[in-house]
């Protein structure tokens, strides 16, 4: 009989206090000693619920989320010690049905598969799993042109951004008969609400081995290099635990099973800047030089790490691999979109009610991935838009939520699939500022090499900045226009070439949100704060929490009395709406 406690030990669970109820259940077990044993696992996805803990009794499982010192007590008497189910915390059961479930029940885990049930840091709960039985496969009774074929078929295009197909990308490199050969898996995730890759790392990072070896051996090449930025510590703890344990198991190092293939793995962590995602920059990283793009062609598959033909695949790619070796090419493209197989992963945050990990087929629709898995809107607010495919993605608004996800139709939308960050807003956020935030972001990771991103994206937020701020003026959309449309034609990466895209796609369907700002010297989401008048209502109770908490001793008025604003001595800082417990402060 099977008996354990297993914590949510991502990312997400230990900075919502995973560690320290990990640390309240350890030493409780071991004063009980009554079998169960303390266990981690990864973030399953539900990050809305983090921290969270797994009751495994007599092969039942009981998930219960929101997790603190308090509710920890509880479960060890009430279910621990009483076996007696705490439904209040419970987001999951095999036997009891919950809200939450329908979260989980309506995606197609492939990726995740593993993520939030085995203990990433155990290679033998990866093998129970069916782990690496692909690379034995693929490595004692296929050829590498098999191999290469069968992922063309399968339809994986590059989970990046890209959307170039894997398979296609590997017979270019296998078709150069210099040597070396390198294999690199790029994780280095830097958009603002993603985590995607980093999770997978956390979570099943012997998948994103396997895919590699795979595809080393696809191309022939002997060494690889995973490049993970340095802000993912656990994730690079995890990948380093796991290449030592597929060495033990002989699956990396010298002749791999009996194949004569060999391969080993280097970890390269990044220092954190955006431009190295693109593959250029990435290689220019690794050799030790700053991360600047190259003019292509010469592409990678032909002349990348010091000049020797180079395949560069993301975290997500890598991870698909071994399925669509087990699944077979036509199942794999069957389960998704006729252009686009298999899955994708999205981080979904911003203002939705469940926040946190999403795994669909793709080819599904916006409005689906948004109100049916994630729930809708926060607060049952109205849905605003959605700005999809990470700081260089487009925003779009409703009518545009039955656009299928695959990459044709989102370009036609002016948005991407990209890497697959998906943040959603709603009718509190403005667009405007919105499309500030991400260009800021684009504008200040750019490299500087090439003139249209440095200047360009420069300009164009200094346009921004003075619609924002009430000195704008009707030629400037045009001009945001035709600098956007130069910008993304003339820049040397992908970075310049999609970093308008929040602005223009802003301004192709909210319009009028930037003629308000323009026009009427009004943000009708009061939010810039030199277009708003913070002002109080007449449900005022004269509580005076808005005035203790003013920083400019702005606000006026007698206990129990109806309270004034001075606009002069006003900020605009909106502490005081925050801090209203009635409701009664707003801003117009």
């Amino acid at each position: 009989m099977s008996k354990k406690v297993v914590v949510g030990y991502g990312s997400c669970g230990i900075a919502a206090g995973a560690k320290e109820i990990h640390d309240i259940l350890d030493d409780e077990l071991k004063k009980l000693n009554n079998g169960f044993k303390l266990d981690i696992t990864s973030c399953m996805g539900m990050c809305y619920r983090e921290p969270m803990v797994e009751i495994i009794d007599d092969d039942k499982s009981y998930v219960y989320g929101d997790v603190n010192k308090r509710v920890v007590k509880q479960l060890i008497d009430k279910h621990i010690k009483g076996g007696e189910i705490f439904k209040d915390k419970l987001v999951i059961s095999s036997d009891v049905k919950t809200d939450d479930e329908t979260f989980l029940s309506q995606q197609t885990r492939l990726v995740l598969k593993n993520c939030g049930k085995i203990n990433p840091e155990r290679i033998g709960d990866y093998l129970a799993q069916g782990g690496y039985e692909s690379t034995k496969r693929v490595l004692t009774s296929m050829k590498p042109e098999e191999i290469r074929e069968l992922v063309l078929k399968s339809n994986l295009r590059g989970r990046g951004g890209a959307g170039f197909p894997t398979g296609m990308k590997w017979n270019f490199a296998a078709a150069n008969e210099a040597e070396p050969k390198y294999f690199i898996c790029n994780a280095d995730e830097g958009d603002p609400g993603a985590f995607m890759d980093r999770s997978v790392l956390e979570g099943d990072p012997h998948a994103v081995l396997e895919g590699m070896i795979i595809g080393s051996f696809a191309i022939g090449a002997a060494h690889g290099y995973i490049y993970c930025r340095a802000e993912y510590p656990l994730a690079i703890k995890r990948l380093n635990i796991a290449i030592e344990q597929a060495k033990e198991k002989g699956f990396l190092g010298k002749n791999i099973l009996g194949s004569g293939h060999d391969f080993d793995i280097t970890i390269k962590e990044g220092a954190g800047a955006f431009v190295c995602g693109e593959e250029t920059a990435l290689i220019a990283s690794i050799e030790g030089y700053r991360g600047m793009p190259k003019m292509r062609p010469p592409f990678p598959a032909n002349s990348g790490l010091w000049e020797a033909p180079t395949i560069i695949n993301n975290v997500e790619t890598l991870a698909s691999v071994s399925k669509v070796i087990q699944m077979g090419p036509e199942e794999y493209a069957k389960m998704g979109h006729e252009r686009s197989g298999g899955t994708k992963v999205f981080a979904v945050t911003g203002k939705v009610k469940r926040s946190g990990l999403v795994e669909v087929p793709m080819g599904i629709t916006l409005k689906k991935l948004i109100f049916d898995i994630a729930g809708g809107i926060l607060d049952d607010k109205e849905f605003k838009a959605v700005q999809l495919g990470g700081p260089t993605g487009g925003c779009l608004p409703y009518d545009l939520l039955d656009t299928p996800v695959d990459y044709e139709s989102l370009m036609q939308t002016g948005a991407v699939v990209g890497s697959g960050g998906l943040v959603v807003a709603d009718h509190s956020t403005c667009m405007v500022d919105m499309a500030r935030f991400f260009l800021g972001f684009a504008q200040n990771e750019s490299c500087g090499k090439c003139t249209p991103c440095r200047i360009g994206t420069k300009r164009m937020l200094e346009i921004l900045n003075a619609i924002s701020e009430g000195r704008g003026v009707e030629e400037h959309l045009d001009e945001l226009k035709d600098i956007g449309a130069k910008v993304k034609q003339a820049s040397l990466c992908a970075l310049g070439g999609t970093a308008p895209n929040p602005v223009l796609t802003t301004i192709r369907y909210f319009e009028d949100e930037y003629i308000a700002h323009i026009k009427d010297k009004k943000c009708p989401a009061g939010v810039c704060r030199e277009l708003i008048t913070i002002m109080i209502d007449d449900s005022c109770t004269g509580c005076e929490i808005c005035k203790k908490e003013c920083p400019q001793d702005a606000i006026s008025g007698e206990r129990k009395k109806l309270h004034k604003i001075d606009e002069e001595k006003c900020i605009q800082c909106k502490i005081c709406l925050g801090s209203c417990p009635f409701d009664s402060i707003y801003a117009e």
